[in-house]
């Protein structure tokens, strides 16, 4: 789970449509300092390898969740479950990083990574990795969870073992709805190969005339829009393209059906948009979307008992290399397992989960929702998500803003939300009684451009101010401000979070979120809004890192700090919890501090490119990673700081589209009981007795074992253990 130019602003004038008007770049709206890079020569000298590459860091991250599939002490479920999110994982990375990377090539690009690893030697050890995970992937599956299932009188089956009525209750699906909307597509001098869309399931066909005795080939899409896997009662599954390959003859009459494969292309579905050409950027992005469906192809997947010369074909008219080819233990598209994963079955889930409300949010003895602003009023309240509701904080923090007639006016950054968001509804009411609503759509968020289109032009809709993203900067933050009239002034309420605003991710991905009235950390993001609408030019903040303005450089301060306290004796360490840690410059300056003494704890879920526990370099850096029920996905940065811990959280990984391409926010926790409630979570994500893997110099992870024979720990079973007990008081 990324060169741009300075930021934009939209705005629109009378005589344009709410949509369309045109984008107007701002060069001067971030005053923008060219990136933090510290003199690196001596390291350079020293350990010219001291970074490992990225791409095949995520193909780690994405073993790891193959091993929790692999792990039998998990619910059945949830093993399949991960399978399908492997799949899903890998797709992803294939249309945007492998794309990525031969469209570097083809261009002629070869920059050597920060690893050392040149482009093709980068792309030759991806193929070669990910033709073994992705074997691996499909015999879990055939070989231990198939098995598991079956079990548990839940079956998969291939059309060869279905019953007689099995057989004419897959024969009736066939009829009535999948052959209606099933096209054949022929190849021969009249017919071309037809084009084939990515992440689609497909049928190669070899048919014979049999009065003339030739062969031709045909290729028949399944279609997406059924299940995956067809339900045949009982709990017993077939997949989708077994029914229609036995009912081929349909499609083809008077021919001879020969042979039946299935396949599947991936292709490069990122986008590239030149945004400072383009007059408008919302119309430049509906034109890339329709380009991203036509991208050329970066992998083949095909059964492992495909014909050579139907093979040769598909490898032809693709232009894919042999590389490029993956054969796999059928059934292909295991994505699918999300439906079987989706079962009611509770028996092999995970035990069932209820977000409880924050204390500080949750009524004593009145049934009635808590007043959000008396509560803020009394204390700050830090929000760990999904253990805390979403719902009954955030969610309702904006709704009780949008109906208070003591609001004035509410702003909100917006990257990714669901479909049926009650976030948008709560400022299209907001809009529409009256108060001033500015909402910042961040378009690009990859894979959701569309439906945040359709957003934007609601909210404009509505009456809401709509600043479309900044043109060479996404808004990656995760900012909402109330203003309100209150008795003695104006007060702002601020939330800042880690993640989303977004109901449906918030029960999955774990976050941190703080709600606070202070009135320092309200300027900065006030001034802050005004750097994203307006023309206001202010680069600094008191309680905020920004980037790309300060998150790196603010970070170096701070590790900087730590080596000056452990050099005179004082308190010293660095604890840091990221998705992604790749930033060369952030990197080198751990290195540094680990150099002097300082200990440092990494607990990095996804991309790591540091080599901890190098000789000289990195020994006094360590780094975990933990996956499992959740999605870990807060950012913390929490320094010693001579005794009394500083901790800053927010929307920033440390990754050069981060510190450099997006606007992200950092905020000081501002008071000793938020500072101490990070504390014991890290303490805990840390503990040597929490199931985590760690990872190794040479890049490797392994699951992590109990030093004392003590029993492992679940650090998310954990925290749901405890925010019950603390429910149940």
């Amino acid at each position: 789970m990324a060169s741009e130019s300075f930021p934009s602003t939209v705005g629109a004038s009378t005589e344009e449509g709410p949509l369309d008007a045109g984008l107007r770049v701002v060069a001067d709206a971030f005053d923008v300092d060219p990136p933090y890079l510290p003199d690196t020569d001596e390291l350079d000298a020293l350990f010219p390898d001291r970074f490992l590459d990225r791409e095949l860091s995520w193909l780690r991250l994405n073993q790891r969740v193959l091993e929790l599939a692999e792990d039998d002490t998990l619910p059945l479920l949830e093993r399949v479950r991960f399978l399908a999110i492997f799949a899903s994982n890998l797709d992803e990375f294939y249309m945007v990083r492998v794309a990525g990377l031969k469209r570097r090539i083809a261009a002629g690009v070869a920059v050597k990574a920060a690893s050392g690893l040149m482009p093709r030697e980068v792309l030759q050890q991806i193929l070669e990795k990910t033709a073994d995970l992705a074997t691996r992937h499909a015999r879990v599956f055939r070989d231990r969870i198939i098995p598991a299932l079956c079990e548990e009188s839940i079956e998969i089956v291939r059309w060869e073992s279905l019953n007689k009525d099995e057989q004419r209750a897959a024969k009736k699906v066939f009829k009535d709805r999948v052959f209606p909307v099933l096209t054949p597509l022929a190849v021969d001098p009249a017919h071309p190969f037809p084009y084939i869309s990515g992440l689609s399931l497909n049928l190669a066909v070899l048919v014979r005339n049999p009065k003339t005795g030739k062969e031709h080939f045909a290729r028949v899409k399944v279609p997406p829009i059924f299940s995956r896997f067809v339900p045949l009662g009982n709990q017993r599954f077939v997949p989708l393209e077994d029914v229609i390959g036995e009912h081929l003859k349909r499609l083809f009459p008077g021919m001879d059906v020969l042979n039946v494969h299935t396949f599947r292309v991936t292709r490069n579905e990122d986008l590239e948009v030149e945004e400072d050409d383009a007059e408008n950027l919302l119309k430049a992005l509906e034109k890339e979307l329709l380009r991203r469906r036509f991208g050329p192809p970066v992998r083949l997947e095909v059964e492992e008992s495909i014909d050579e010369h139907v093979l040769d074909l598909l490898v032809s008219e693709l232009g894919i290399s042999e590389a490029e080819v993956f054969r796999l233990p059928g059934p292909l598209d295991l994505r699918g397992l999300h439906d079987i994963a989706d079962l009611d079955r509770q028996d092999l889930k995970y035990p069932p989960f209820l977000a409880a409300t924050h204390p500080s949010l949750a009524p004593v003895e009145s049934a009635s929702p808590v007043d959000v602003f008396k509560a803020l009023g009394r204390s700050d309240v830090l929000l760990h998500h999904p253990y805390d509701s979403f719902s009954t904080s955030v969610q309702r923090f904006l709704e009780q803003a949008a109906a208070d007639p003591h609001v004035l006016a509410i702003k909100q950054t917006l990257y990714r939300t669901s479909g049926d968001s009650p976030i948008i509804d709560a400022l299209v009411d907001a809009a529409e009684a009256g108060k001033q609503v500015l909402v910042i759509v961040e378009i690009k968020a990859r894979f959701d451009e569309e439906a945040n289109i359709r957003w934007a032009r609601k909210l404009e809709q509505a009456g809401c101010h709509v600043v479309y993203g900044l043109v060479g900067l996404k808004t990656h933050c995760k900012l909402a401000m109330v203003v309100r009239d209150e008795p003695d002034g104006i007060r702002r309420y601020t939330h800042i979070g880690t993640g989303n605003y977004n109901p449906k991710t918030a029960r999955l991905y774990e976050d941190l979120g703080l709600l606070t009235t202070n009135d320092a950390i309200g300027e900065d993001v006030a001034h802050l809004f005004n750097n994203l609408s307006g023309f206001s030019r202010n680069p600094s903040y008191d309680q905020l890192m920004v980037a790309p303005d300060s998150v790196r450089s603010g970070l170096v301060e701070q590790i900087r700090a730590e080596v000056a306290n452990h050099q005179a004796g004082l308190p010293s360490g660095i604890r840091i919890k990221a998705n992604s840690i790749v930033d060369e410059a952030v990197i080198d300056e751990l290195y540094r501090a680990s150099q002097a003494g300082v200990r440092i704890d990494l607990l990095i879920r996804a991309i790591c490119a540091v080599r901890p526990g190098v000789p000289g370099l990195s020994e006094n850096i360590h780094v975990r990673s933990i996956l499992g029920r959740f999605l870990e996905h807060s950012r913390i940065y929490w320094f010693a700081n001579a005794g009394t811990p500083s901790v800053h959280i927010g929307s920033s990984d440390m990754m050069h589209r981060n510190l450099d391409r997006r606007v992200e926010v950092l905020v000081k926790l501002p008071t000793e009981q938020s500072v101490d409630q990070v504390t014991r979570l890290l303490d805990l994500a840390f503990d040597p007795h929490t199931s985590a893997w760690e990872l190794a110099a040479d890049g490797t992870w392994t699951r992590s074992t109990s030093p004392d024979d003590a029993p492992m720990v679940d650090l998310q079973e954990s925290l749901i253990s405890l925010h019950s007990r603390r429910r149940a008081k």
